[in-house]
């Protein structure tokens, strides 16, 4: 009885959240998921012969295919985030990205290495969603006429979504002996599972938020890195990585799982 008034409130207090963030939390959601590609994009700005020079000693491709891999990474990558934050052509925006991911997939040998693959993959998740929310303002603009229930390729984008999503946390999990250790793992665990199904979705998806911008600040704080040392490079990009991904789970929060979910099929019972 305890457990159930426990969750009861919880449930509670993250609706009151949803409630009083409304109106913003769809735009923290978007500035979040794309700052992981607004940060890449001005890095092949400013690191444009370092990343030029790899491409061309790694692929063996030559000045000008390594000088167009960077300034197609620069110019898809920030063009994209303005697409998106400006909510034009945001479909296109979210393709374009996707196809970014491919490329940089491939070219920076991230196929091999399953942790960064796990995180690419939870990447394309949160631009799932991002394209299920675009569908949902496209019918918004026409209030008051009648519709069919909730399109199949929209549901099916949020559960894809969910699922890539949760990826990124199986690379936060430590296989070691110590109490601390076993405890993170199973409550993560539980959280990602309970996101993936969609059932307490909203307080799942809100409590990985806190849990992973927690994580975030602590273990990637690259700003307490000199800017020089190789470090600050790494943890910069798990830093913007982890916020799109927080950027990701926003949006589950503030869009909710999808009809492909155990919430929704609770409504139905």
């Amino acid at each position: 009885m305890a457990q159930n008034d426990l969750m009861s409130n919880a449930e509670d207090v993250a609706d009151q959240f949803l409630r009083v963030t409304k109106q913003y939390l769809p735009h923290i959601a978007r500035l979040c998921l794309i700052s992981t590609f607004l940060e890449d994009g001005i890095r092949m700005w400013f690191q444009w012969s370092e990343q030029k020079e790899y491409i061309e000693t790694t692929w063996g491709c030559g000045f000008f295919l390594a000088t167009l891999f960077v300034l197609i990474n620069l110019l898809g990558q920030l063009g994209g985030c303005i697409l998106i934050l400006s909510r034009n052509f945001v479909q296109y925006a979210c393709f374009g990205l996707f196809g970014l991911i491919a490329l940089q997939t491939v070219a920076y040998s991230i196929l091999w290495d399953p942790k960064f693959l796990m995180r690419n993959l939870a990447l394309g998740g949160g631009l799932l969603l991002l394209l299920a929310e675009s569908r949902s303002e496209g019918r918004s603009m026409f209030a008051g006429v009648p519709t069919m229930r909730e399109s199949s390729p929209k549901q099916y984008m949020q559960l894809g979504g969910r699922v890539l999503l949760v990826l990124m946390f199986m690379t936060l999990l430590h296989f070691d002996t110590s109490f601390l250790s076993i405890l993170q793992n199973l409550v993560g665990t539980a959280l990602i599972v309970l996101v993936a199904i969609g059932f307490k979705t909203k307080l799942a998806a809100l409590t990985l938020v806190i849990w992973l911008l927690v994580i975030n600040v602590y273990f990637n704080a690259f700003w307490t890195i000199p800017a020089y040392k190789p470090m600050h490079d790494f943890l910069k990009y798990d830093f913007f990585q982890t916020t799109s991904v927080i950027g990701g789970l926003l949006l589950v929060v503030a869009l909710g799982p999808g009809g492909v979910s155990m919430d929704e099929k609770k409504k139905e019972w």
